[in-house]
């Protein structure tokens, strides 16, 4: 019997059914005959390739071989697309490269007996094949913004004032530091406006993936789109793969990404605290009370990351109002070519009185500048 035979029958087998028999029985085949390791190892990056085909990229397919399957599938994974490394012969840009430097990091080594290897690698394979077309990233209009994100001094800075914002336990300072870093990216963000105008540079928007885990995903998907905005993004929310699609300019989508990752720490770390207090007083609170504790702690702190990146232009010389308003339309424009399709979603389960005046406050207390409240209505596109 042939190697190539062995893996087509495991697939034949194992791929187009759900059944854990039919696993059994493709498992049983691969781990029965050491010579089709070679051969199911290169269909492996072919189901790997394949994906990138369909718009997926390395940090996308792990985020979501991790969310429905198990750590020897992510290491599993990982290898495939370490190994793979351009089988396409598409072009690819600096965050591609980011994202597999990343994987390089992680463990990646599968070592289980032989049997568990081919149960784990049918499994993936299943998942790959089934993946679904997905809007592409890279592009030829995407291509010259895509050079390689430069971690500059400015930046550095910024993700030190973020981390120190959640790693301590006084709100007044977490609120400092916070305010700081917005504002610190505001101007980052129009530095890089400026230059690029009065150098004629041939810049245009991009866009990046940002998953958005559960639990609570709605509420976090509505905390990235507030921050999305207040950085002159735009966010779509994908809510059956679990991740957003930020489309902006690469400055701002930089910024986009450090910020929505220490709020999500710092509400979650609020969001917890707020609990401690509520169980102190006798009173349990449920999934509710974390719902609505987050939603409000979006729509808040929306309003004031918006107050902050307004006073920067503000402060700016007139000539930046034409250079933001034309990045501005081709943000929307470029959201309109990937997304010519979208639905506006309304959150549910906002019935936690206390939940949402808890999250209101903890939004307060990391509050960047005084302003109106946000409105109460809970939509965002999706």
């Amino acid at each position: 019997m042939s190697t190539s035979s062995t893996v087509e029958r495991a697939f034949e087998a194992a791929l187009y059914a759900d059944s854990d028999a039919a696993l059994d029985t493709g498992a049983s085949l691969l781990a029965a005959d050491p010579a089709s390791d070679a051969e199911l190892a290169r269909r492996g990056r072919e189901f790997v390739t394949a994906a990138w085909r369909r718009g997926w990229q390395p940090a996308d397919v792990v985020r979501l071989v991790r969310r429905d399957l198990d750590d020897l599938h992510v290491r599993l994974v990982t290898s495939l697309i370490l190994q793979e490394q351009g089988g396409d012969g598409s072009p690819r840009g600096a965050r591609w490269a980011a994202q597999l430097d990343e994987l390089a990091g992680t463990p990646h080594e599968v070592r289980t007996d032989r049997f568990s290897h081919a149960t784990a690698a049918l499994e993936l394979c299943r998942l790959l094949l089934r993946l679904p077309s997905i809007e592409p990233l890279e592009t030829p209009h995407t291509a010259a913004p895509a050079s390689a994100p430069r971690e500059t001094r400015m930046l550095s800075r910024i993700r030190a004032l973020l981390a120190k914002a959640e790693a301590t336990g006084f709100p007044e300072e977490a609120e400092a530091l916070s305010a700081k870093a917005q504002e610190l990216m505001a101007r980052h963000s129009i530095d890089e406006a400026l230059l690029a105008a009065r150098t004629h540079a041939k810049d245009g928007p991009g866009a990046c993936r940002i998953g958005v885990e559960p639990p609570y995903e709605t509420a976090k998907a509505v905390l990235l789109d507030a921050v999305a905005g207040a950085n002159r993004c735009r966010a779509v929310w994908n809510d059956a793969l679990g991740f957003s699609t930020v489309v902006g300019f690469e400055a701002d989508l930089e910024a986009v990404e450090l910020l929505y990752t220490s709020l999500l720490v710092q509400a979650t770390g609020a969001m917890a605290k707020a609990e401690a207090a509520q169980r102190a007083g006798g009173r349990k609170r449920t999934k509710t009370f974390r719902q609505s504790f987050l939603a409000a702690y979006a729509h808040r702190i929306g309003d004031r990351l918006a107050s902050v990146a307004e006073g920067q232009v503000t402060a700016t010389a007139g000539e930046l109002l034409p250079v933001l308003a034309a990045r501005d339309v081709a943000v929307a424009n470029h959201l309109e070519e990937m997304f010519p399709q979208t639905v506006t979603t309304r959150m549910r389960g906002i019935t936690d009185e206390a939940g949402w005046h808890e999250g209101a406050a903890a939004a307060d207390r990391a509050q960047v500048a005084p302003h109106p409240h946000l409105p109460r209505n809970p939509d965002h596109p999706r």
